[in-house]
């Protein structure tokens, strides 16, 4: 970029060049998020990623020297894989958006399974509810579940407040 085009009349800086991930990346990103949804920890990651974003560099730069205590426990090819992630500036919005995304289905699935349970409680007799004996085991269709999704996903499906979900 010229000196000129620079400081142009129009007041804009340019935008930077946009630097893909690669798959390996991606994929680590992938299940990070799985696990951190698994784990049911999205909000104190969102949380914290959030917080950290203009620091992902000095961060991925930290990993560096954390590395060989790390060694033990994962494995180095998807530490170093993750580490040149989060060099980048975005690979912490596309983990967010992962976190995001996966977090949202595991809500609607386990919005489901209580809706599922609700209704299966209905069901049990006075012994069942109140002294826990012989409950049965409540067991969900994957096609109910495509089906959750499918109707969570349409664009026609909005919150009590009127907006999109």
């Amino acid at each position: 970029m010229k000196f000129k085009e620079w400081f142009s009349s129009s007041g804009r800086k340019p935008a930077p060049e946009k630097i893909s991930l690669t798959p390996e990346e991606e994929a680590v990103l992938e299940r990070v998020a799985q696990k951190v949804v698994e784990w049911k920890m999205a909000v104190p990651a969102i949380l914290f990623l959030e917080s950290v974003k203009p620091l992902n560099y000095i961060g991925a730069q930290g990993m560096i020297f954390f590395e060989p205590l790390v060694q033990g426990i994962f494995s180095i090819k998807d530490y170093d894989t993750l580490r040149s992630a989060l060099e980048q500036r975005e690979s912490i919005e596309s983990l967010l958006q992962k976190i995001e995304a996966l977090d949202a289905v595991a809500f609607r699935r386990e919005k489901l399974y209580r809706k599922k349970v609700r209704e299966e409680r209905k069901k049990w007799k006075w012994y069942q509810r109140y002294l826990g004996i012989r409950q049965p085991k409540i067991t969900i269709d994957p096609a109910e579940l495509e089906a959750a999704d499918r109707k969570s996903k349409s664009p026609d499906s909005q919150d009590q407040t009127g907006n999109n979900s």
